[in-house]
């Protein structure tokens, strides 16, 4: 797997909006505080039936694990497990490389976000497998609250078969995602676009409120996984900064 790589400092002139943030290439040999944070002891609101924990969120393999776990004797639900970027991000393009388990009322997320939490405007950009159906990725944005540009695409193959990277490309006009090297969505011409700079998250989390979208809960299913080989972030303009990034032609 890709190890990290040094700042890149020729990035530093070509990110937005707003922020300068360096491209990195974060290949999970060690979970870098610095750069991540272990969101721990807390949930997103009553809709999801697990709370974060750094229980549930390992290194295994040079792979970055979360899980969603049991319920235990001397815990509350289920524990599930969740990084986030201690830095906001600007235009750029985000990539993940991951492999998921499979099961309903799970749902296994990429994504940037700011908002309310962080004293600003909700504004979102979203890569989801719903592990009731892993032969399917689902994309979404948030600008201000409001829920836009949302599709799908097929997989070459299911999640929780193999590694497959997602990756999005986020400018101030449009947004284009991709699976394995291929566009596979793009925001409609002319729709709102994010525009403030957002950190970056990992998580993977249950819920028994959305039984029409992720599926009805089926505890059986746990202990499930998500593992990630590398998350990776490249200013909008700099040069490609790894062979496996899908501005090299990585698939």
């Amino acid at each position: 797997m890709p190890g990290q790589t040094p700042v890149l400092a020729a990035a530093i002139c070509l990110a937005g909006p707003a922020l300068a943030e360096p491209a990195f290439l974060d290949g999970f040999d060690t979970l870098d505080e610095d750069r991540w944070m272990i969101s721990d002891g807390w949930s997103n609101g009553d809709w999801m039936n697990c709370t974060w924990s750094r229980d549930a969120v390992s290194l295994r393999d040079g792979h970055l694990v979360l899980q969603v776990q049991p319920e235990t004797p001397d815990a509350t639900g289920h524990r599930c497990g969740e990084i986030q970027s201690r830095a906001q991000f600007g235009h750029g393009t985000f990539e993940v490389r991951m492999r998921t388990g499979a099961g309903s009322g799970l749902n296994a997320a990429f994504f940037t976000y700011i908002g309310p939490v962080h004293g600003r405007a909700h504004h979102e950009i979203d890569v989801e497998i719903l592990l009731r159906d892993t032969a399917r990725a689902t994309f979404n944005t948030f600008v201000e609250g409001a829920e836009t540009n949302g599709g799908s695409a097929p997989l070459d193959g299911r999640s929780d078969t193999g590694f497959h990277t997602y990756a999005f490309t986020w400018s101030p006009e449009s947004i284009a995602w991709f699976v394995d090297g291929a566009e596979v969505h793009r925001t409609a011409p002319g729709t709102p676009i994010p525009q403030a700079p957002q950190k970056i998250y990992a998580s993977l989390w249950s819920s028994a409120s959305f039984p029409d979208w992720m599926g009805p809960f089926d505890a059986s299913s746990l202990p499930v996984e998500a593992e990630i080989d590398w998350i990776a972030f490249t200013p909008l303009g700099a040069p490609c900064a790894f062979a496996a990034s899908v501005l090299c032609g990585g698939r």
